[in-house]
């Protein structure tokens, strides 16, 4: 192996030996602890650490990395304590995910460290957000993200270079490839020869680089980070590499010919440049022991503070405080001065006012520039906010979700705009894995809304057409808001923008141009969590949401005789519980109706709180009432009777004459 230390000090190149040394020592440590069972899981580097080091040595400690399972150079290399990382690895409570998530499953802001989750693919994407956001800073700083060669066959990697190369954002993509996805080698993963080939279609610059010569690699690096400096743009590197072990230590290595191990095994980065340091006369056979007593003895000496830690014990408060990022509603009241305008209106005023108040939200979807959105909504926000803040994604929606996961990292705050709810199922991972973990995991917000173009109505069929809350309810974490008139709609997307916690916003379609109602012309705010009670009455509890609520209105419209607490949720998550159990207590009969399918629905959920907590006040049974089960159709007819505006009706009636 030819090291070439241009003019590189020998300090220096003593400091990189031992910061190859220390992961290295540190694993050998795991690896003992592994066998005698007081260690559980462990994923080896051995023979890649020359690439976690040498990036991470090159960059600033102000500059974010985003590692994976193999990257202990990386931790080390910001000077973590050990005996945080042990903790983390054995799930003590002074660890950085309180025993929530194991090995490198984490992120530290304190280090500019940004873990991973085990769909690889994100992480990409949330680099793409991080180094936006520093380019909006022009604060001349590089993100570097590792990925394996594996994890390039992910369509989370296609999108995030694509966003970076059209964006211009200055990250480094840092591929290893060491040969194998966990046990599938490269012939059976790709047909390029290099994975540096794959920068050509993005049109972006990318490199070769031996990823077992520590020199090689620093020194690239470092190059590359001068010049991404003066010139943002994202660079792709292909390290080439071997991971001498399993690709986790239950899984061994009898996959992997013998000969293979031997080659890799003359190129250990650790051996061969130690070898060339002797040779050169920098480091001695006394100061290289020297330098593993010492490293040796630290971590011992941490490895016994992690073991004189308390197991964690349980708390039920604790656990479900962390949930969401605790927020402290600012309630901002509206002056008396108002116009009378439609739901889009109010969601357009809202996105304004908020950017007006907010000067690091950023705002990313499919065609908001110049065109304004599918629906017009952002029409004009180009020319007062500028096109880095109102931004043009590609089609993309599972990178553009993740860049929003590290705009807020870096400091912003990020709407993304789903042109119709429909498509995000192509960003559904990165909303419930990602954004919706984030705090609970490592204590770090998720400043994302997402707004979510929805529902029936306008023959739009099935693609174009889903109210799909239900997804979303269901997982921890997510807040989910769903208003039905301009008021409500601008005042809680204001909220919504404010709260640091991810919001799923669903805007009704068929409401956007129907529904006018007097706003007041002024920044507001309404609180989560708050249902608003429509109508009151004595025989009857309706409770409803979006396009439902109008749909209650025309009914009880066309029964006058009929007394109804009529009950606009607005905040699915959080679920104004309180106001919903006072109504059922006083009318003691209740229908719920939701747009959705029914099975699996928020009705159900509802219902079932309802039978419980109420059981001894009902005179009836709950009854829910949703659209069919199948695919929304396209003909107005099909729609008509997918939809369950005439069965609510007739259910209604049901059951008041219970």
């Amino acid at each position: 192996m030819n090291f070439d230390r241009k003019d590189l000090s020998n300090i220096q190149l003593l400091d990189l030996y031992k910061r190859l040394l220390k992961p290295r020592l540190i694993e050998e440590k795991m690896l003992i602890l592994l066998r005698q069972g007081k260690v559980s899981k462990w994923f080896s580097g051995i023979g890649q650490e020359a690439i976690s080091v040498g990036i991470t040595a090159a960059l600033d400690q102000d500059e974010y990395i985003l590692p994976m399972h193999r990257n202990l150079g990386v931790f080390t290399g910001r000077d973590i304590p050990l005996h945080r990382l042990f903790s983390q690895w054995q799930g003590k409570k002074t660890g950085f995910t309180k025993g929530r998530d194991r090995s490198f499953h984490f992120g530290t802001q304190e280090f500019h460290i940004i873990g991973m989750i085990s769909h690889l693919g994100p992480q990409l994407g949330v680099a793409d957000g991080i180094a936006l956001a520093n380019k909006l800073k022009k604060n001349g700083k590089v993100t570097a993200v590792f990925t394996g060669e594996g994890a390039t066959s992910e369509g989370d990697f296609h999108e995030a270079l694509n966003i970076a190369s059209v964006w211009d954002l200055p990250v480094l993509f840092v591929i290893e490839n060491n040969g194998y996805g966990l046990s599938t080698p490269t012939n059976e993963q790709y047909r390029c020869e290099n994975l540096a080939d794959k920068g050509i279609g993005y049109g972006m610059e990318s490199h070769i680089i031996d990823g077992n010569n520590i020199l090689e690699v620093f020194l690239k690096i470092a190059e590359l980070k001068a010049s991404l400096a003066e010139n943002p743009r994202p660079v792709l590197l292909e390290f080439k590499t071997f991971r001498m072990r399993g690709h986790e230590e239950a899984s061994g290595t009898k996959y992997v010919p013998q000969e293979l191990m031997d080659m890799w095994a003359i190129k250990d980065p650790i051996a061969n440049y130690k070898a060339w340091l002797t040779e050169i006369s920098v480091l001695s056979e006394e100061e290289d022991a020297k330098i593993t007593k010492a490293i040796k003895k630290e971590i011992d000496e941490h490895w016994a503070i992690t073991q004189a830690e308390p197991e964690v014990v349980a708390s039920l408060e604790e656990e479900l405080g962390d949930v969401y990022k605790p927020y402290d509603f600012e309630e901002v009241t509206p002056s008396d001065t108002v116009e009378n305008i439609r739901v889009v209106d109010a969601i357009s005023n809202a996105l304004r006012q908020s950017m007006e108040r907010h000067d690091n939200l950023v705002i990313m979807g499919q065609d908001i520039a110049e065109y304004g959105g599918a629906f017009k909504i952002t029409d004009g926000f180009v020319a007062q906010f500028g096109k880095d803040r109102v931004r043009n994604t590609p089609i993309c929606e599972s990178a553009v979700v993740s860049a929003g996961m590290g705009l807020s990292i870096n400091g912003h705050k990020a709407v993304v705009e789903m042109q119709f709810a429909d498509f995000v199922s192509t960003g559904f991972n990165p909303i419930v894995n990602l954004l919706a973990k984030q705090h609970y995991r490592w204590n770090e917000k998720a400043d994302v809304v997402v707004r979510m173009p929805c529902g029936g109505g306008t023959q739009a069929g099935p693609f174009h057409s889903q109210t799909n809350e239900a997804w979303f309810t269901k997982t921890p974490g997510l807040k989910v808001v769903y208003p039905a008139f301009p008021y409500d709609v601008k005042g809680l997307l204001n909220t919504a923008i404010n709260d640091p916690n991810p919001v799923m916003f669903f805007e009704h379609k068929q409401l956007y141009r129907s529904v006018y109602q007097d706003v007041p012309s002024d920044y507001y705010t309404i609180p989560f969590g708050k249902a608003a009670l429509l109508k009151e009455g004595t025989q009857v509890t309706i409770i409803s949401f979006g396009a439902g609520v109008h749909w209650a209105l025309d009914t009880l419209s066309k029964h006058t005789d009929i007394s109804a607490d009529l009950i606009d949720l607005r905040t699915l998550q959080p679920l104004d519980i309180e106001t919903i159990l006072a109504s059922v207590k006083k009318t003691n009969k209740v229908i719920i109706l939701q747009e959705d399918t029914l099975f699996g629905g928020v009705a159900s959920d509802i219902s079932a709180m309802i039978m419980e907590q109420c059981f001894e006040h009902l005179d009836a049974p709950v009854r829910r009432v949703g659209s069919l089960e199948s695919a929304i159709p396209f003909v107005k007819a099909l729609e008509d009777q997918y939809l369950p505006k005439e069965r609510f009706e007739k259910t209604l009636l049901e059951l008041l004459a219970y």
